[in-house]
């Protein structure tokens, strides 16, 4: 057991510890410029995603705004609130600076990645579809990298499917222990159930759930975060001087400065937004869209939420307190929001925190499901398979809720993570003149004057594509 963890313990150490930060910050970098800054161009383009509805009209179908909130649900988390808090404390305030820079150039990433994803979607005969860095590996570079794809799918079904919803099981029943006195075990049992009940529902279930439960927890903690920003509103110019010159060593609130706020910025900010890790896409093709591009855009606003939005209330809320100490141990993580929110608008809001917190997680829980769900049915179309990953899900939140160390049996989560990300970058890398391809012709149909583009299969023939998911007709 212990040769097992010390393998996956450098696993870890090579892609987490010097491979993978610094190969998602070149590639989101190298789409950024090659792209024409895409992100930006198409920036007012990505709200229209907020009031759009089922294209198709089959009741099956998930609209463009149900996989944005599924996705927005899964990237928002734990990392929002306690990993922003983490940050700050390691890294200084600079590191919020560094969290906002890569997610600036994780916005392109995210674009072509979930692009891709759309592109090579199968249709899955009842309205919905399946997709994701699995598939495009597939039939984008062909059946002699299938062994890439598996990699890719067991890698994802173990670290999210499993692991990390432990760990959010985990979240879960500690923070209603904490805030109401509830006994593991009984919100074990519920948050089982109520799993179960949702996940055998299927991606639609799951899709109006998140429909309903994102927009929620999201807009409460953001209102609650404005609220504490206008009653301290002649601190802004104040903080953001501090986030600056921190971030650019001319403060130093940390030991190591800079390389402190740069190295924690990075590595919280990807660890938030998941833009290149290759997570997302698997939800981005279940969209009905007419464009592929048009779903990479609406994802690519996924991250700009969750960071540059979600993340930044949360530094606001505690630079903004008197809770945090530049250097000062002891008040860290979770704990330093929650006191921080405390000292801005009372003890009531530490209620409200545990009830966010339980959200986020349980939104992350179906969405970490369902990624689990789709790479498993790129290796099998075995009717059994899914029901079976759905009980051993269930049983692997009812473990990390009732049984909080046995979530250190999932050491392996982390570094399964790095290297499916480093395969998705990987894929990335040499799908990108296609990607190009499509992101040009969505671009030539809007300079013709087409204010909604819609993919013509016959143009990209030489493509393995779904005739049935891409028809050439814009949906009624």
């Amino acid at each position: 057991m212990q040769f097992v963890e010390s393998f996956f313990a450098l696993i870890g150490d090579f892609t987490w510890g010097w491979a993978l930060i610094p190969f998602l910050v070149v590639i989101g970098i190298f789409f950024t410029v090659v792209t024409g800054f895409v992100q930006f161009r198409f920036f007012l383009r990505m709200f229209r995603v907020l009031s759009s509805k089922n294209q198709s009209g089959d009741p099956n179908a998930i609209s463009a705004r149900e996989a944005l909130l599924l996705s927005v649900g899964g990237r928002v988390g734990g990392g929002n609130i306690a990993g922003v808090a983490v940050a700050i404390t390691l890294g200084g305030p600079g590191a919020v600076f560094w969290m906002w820079a890569i997610a600036l150039v994780g916005m392109a990433t995210s674009l072509i990645e979930c692009s891709l994803a759309q592109l090579y979607k199968r249709s899955a005969g009842d309205g919905t579809y399946h997709g994701g860095p699995a598939r495009s590996i597939l039939y984008g570079l062909g059946r002699q990298y299938q062994w890439l794809a598996i990699l890719y799918a067991v890698c994802l079904i173990a670290s999210f499917a499993l692991g990390f919803n432990a760990f959010q099981g985990n979240t879960v029943a500690g923070a209603v222990e904490e805030s109401l006195g509830i006994g593991r075990l009984w919100t074990g049992i519920a948050l089982t159930i109520v799993t179960g009940i949702i996940i055998f529902g299927g991606i639609h279930r799951i899709a109006k759930v998140a429909d309903v439960i994102v927009p929620i927890m999201a807009i409460g903690y953001i209102a609650m975060a404005l609220i504490i920003i206008l009653l301290n509103f002649t601190e802004i110019p104040a903080v953001l001087y501090t986030i600056v010159a921190n971030a650019f060593g001319f403060e130093e609130a940390v030991g190591g400065g800079m390389g402190a706020a740069i190295a924690q910025g990075l590595r919280r900010g990807l660890f938030s937004n998941e833009a290149g890790l290759g997570s997302a896409p698997n939800v981005a093709a279940t969209a009905e869209v007419r464009h592929p591009v048009s779903q990479g855009i609406t994802q690519s606003f996924s991250v700009f939420i969750d960071t540059m939005i979600i993340c930044t209330c949360t530094a606001m809320v505690i630079l903004m307190g008197d809770v945090y100490s530049p250097g000062a141990e002891g008040v860290d993580g979770i704990v330093l929001t929650q006191q921080s929110l405390v000292s801005h608008l009372g003890e009531w809001t530490s209620y409200f925190l545990a009830l966010a917190i339980l959200l986020f997680a349980f939104s992350s829980i179906i969405y970490n499901y369902y990624l689990g769900e789709n790479a498993l049915s790129s290796m099998t179309e075995n009717a059994a398979a899914p029901q079976i990953l759905r009980v051993v899900v269930m049983g692997v939140v009812f473990l990390g809720a009732t049984a909080p160390n046995a979530t250190s049996v999932f050491f392996f989560s982390d570094p399964l993570m790095g290297v499916l990300a480093l395969v998705n970058l990987l894929a990335l890398m040499m799908l990108f003149p296609t990607a190009k391809r499509i992101l040009d012709d969505f671009k030539g149909q809007l300079r013709d004057g087409i204010a909604r583009p819609v993919l013509d299969p016959d143009k990209f023939a030489d493509l393995d594509l779904d005739r049935t998911a891409w028809t050439g007709k814009a949906p009624d």
